[in-house]
């Protein structure tokens, strides 16, 4: 029976760990993507994060990605830049691996 309880007790800490990447890899995701929407809209290093920060708090709105695509093609659209809201979703597509990749290898 011991052995049982060690294994759920390795299987719970396992989903928790996944769980707690998953919601880094994508705070990350959304802070480079506004990192991204910034250059865009031709923001200084200091606005850029901040504005990379407002992104990232943007997610707690609702769940899924559909918060953050709506506040940075609002804010794209808003600034003029040129920029396609398929270039967003294909954006928004390409970060996750990135976001992924840096959150594993930081540990």
């Amino acid at each position: 029976m011991a052995v049982f309880e060690d294994r759920q007790k390795g299987q719970e800490a396992k989903f928790a760990h996944d769980a707690e990447l998953r919601f880094k890899a994508e705070a990350r995701r959304n802070k480079l993507l506004g990192l991204w929407a910034a250059e865009h809209m031709g923001l200084s290093e200091e606005h850029a994060r901040e504005y990379a920060a407002e992104v990232v708090a943007s997610d707690f709105e609702e769940a899924g990605d559909e918060d953050v695509f709506r506040k940075i093609s609002g804010d794209l659209k808003a600034k003029g830049a040129p920029v396609s809201d398929d270039m967003i979703r294909k954006k928004m597509a390409e970060l996750v691996q990135t976001a992924r990749e840096q959150v594993l290898n930081e540990g």
